[in-house]
């Protein structure tokens, strides 16, 4: 198949596109399901069509979207494959976190000079031990193996987090501490090591990256992917890095509960369980299942968009970083919103019966893929106990209050 051409402008907007393209992230999903990654045609698609870089500022050639924006798009591409939405929610949460404190001369360079780049990182449960060398010409050795890299059959530049050492020992920066931060590998400098064998999101591709002695240039050896203050005026690029990770989670979960929800309304209109006359549409079950479950999800997704409008509103209103009480409720509905959606799946995979086992039944995945979204980090159920504690005055995690800028990034 010959490769389609780029787009330098859309006619249609993001949430348009989805729609036309509805079929070939569905056929690529159904693809990346047998492969364990999204399919090079599908992430050349997706890409063509803009879906990597419209969270990049326009002087990136991106289309600057904002956080309701952002959500939006991947909630509606994730209602129809959550492992495509994955793919496309970690390259463009990559790609723009890693614009916005980017020296403006190189970011031209990686961006520009290839409208199509792709980016990963990762870390997690896993990951080995990496370091980096400083060379005589003020170049980077990097070395180690970083667990759930997504995306990366696809990425042209992978981040791996390494502290600098010196004859086995960490080099100490100015204020103390060992220098550590996520260095800018090339697709060159690294291989993916199969290690991706799960069930929820089976299609994202989170395999293993090794390094050994990957070579950072000077030029790039400032490059990281956690850097602040940004360099463009969207609100999204001053909003603390766990949060930021957070609602793109948020996102793709509720899409993918607003996709089995749309799955078992389908279903219902034929199926006609054991020992009955009639199809599951007429059965109260049915009724009351769909009627909890767009009412649970309505008010999730509502109280997941107040909460970020509410961020949005206070950086657009001149703060350097949302604050404390901004930022805990923010935390509080992306947890609540990913969660809520893996219940709501549960609700109606349970109440389509068997049928919903099905390998060919889209609630089979939507279910996996909906646990998975509900186990990251970012969102996980853990954190209810954090964010409570703080309700109950107690102090909570830095990343709960607004001032973390830096984690790593994990599953």
């Amino acid at each position: 198949m010959a490769e389609p051409s780029l787009q330098t402008s859309f006619t249609e907007t993001p949430l348009q596109r989805v729609d036309r393209l509805a079929d070939a992230i569905r056929e690529g999903g159904d693809e990346a399901q047998k492969v364990r990654h999204l399919p090079a045609e599908t992430a050349s698609i997706l890409t063509d069509a803009g879906f990597y870089r419209f969270t990049l500022p326009y002087e990136l050639g991106g289309e600057n979207a904002s956080v309701r924006e952002t959500i939006e798009v991947l909630e509606a591409m994730a209602a129809i494959d959550g492992s495509v939405a994955w793919n496309v929610m970690i390259g463009s949460e990559i790609n723009a976190i890693a614009a916005g404190g980017m020296d403006p001369a190189i970011a031209k360079d990686v961006y520009l000079g290839n409208p199509k780049v792709i980016m990963c990182g990762g870390g997690g449960p896993g990951t080995q031990p990496s370091f980096a060398i400083k060379q005589k010409d003020g170049s980077y050795r990097v070395s180690g193996q970083v667990t759930f890299q997504s995306g990366c059959h696809n990425a042209e530049w992978c981040f791996m987090a390494a502290p600098v050492v010196e004859d086995g020992e960490p080099v100490m920066g100015e204020d103390g501490n060992p220098i550590f931060k996520m260095w800018f590998l090339n697709r060159s400098e690294w291989e993916i090591v199969d290690t991706w064998h799960m069930a929820g999101l089976r299609g994202s591709g989170s395999h293993d990256v090794r390094a050994d002695g990957a070579l950072v240039p000077e030029r790039l050896a400032g490059v990281d992917l956690f850097t602040v203050p940004a360099h463009y005026p969207n609100p999204v690029f001053r909003i603390p890095v766990a949060l930021r990770l957070s609602f793109n989670k948020a996102a793709v979960a509720i899409g993918v509960a607003r996709g089995a929800l749309d799955a078992f309304c389908d279903l219902a209109q034929d199926k006609i369980p054991l020992l009955t006359a009639s199809t599951l549409r007429e059965k109260p079950i049915a009724h009351y299942r769909v009627g909890e479950g767009e009412g649970t999800l309505r008010a999730a997704r509502a109280f997941l968009m107040e909460a970020m409008d509410g961020v949005t509103d206070e950086l657009e209103a001149g703060a350097d970083a949302p604050g404390p009480e901004t930022t805990k409720l923010a935390r509080l509905a992306c947890t609540h919103a990913a969660n809520v959606s893996m219940h709501v799946v549960d609700s109606v995979h349970n109440a389509a019966g068997t049928t919903a086992l099905r390998m060919d039944c889209p609630l089979e995945r939507k279910l996996r893929d909906a646990h998975g979204c509900a186990t990251h980090r970012w969102v996980a159920h853990p954190l209810y106990a954090e964010i409570g504690k703080m309700y109950l005055g107690h102090e909570g995690l830095p990343e709960l209050s607004g001032k973390d800028f830096g984690p790593q990034i994990g599953k």
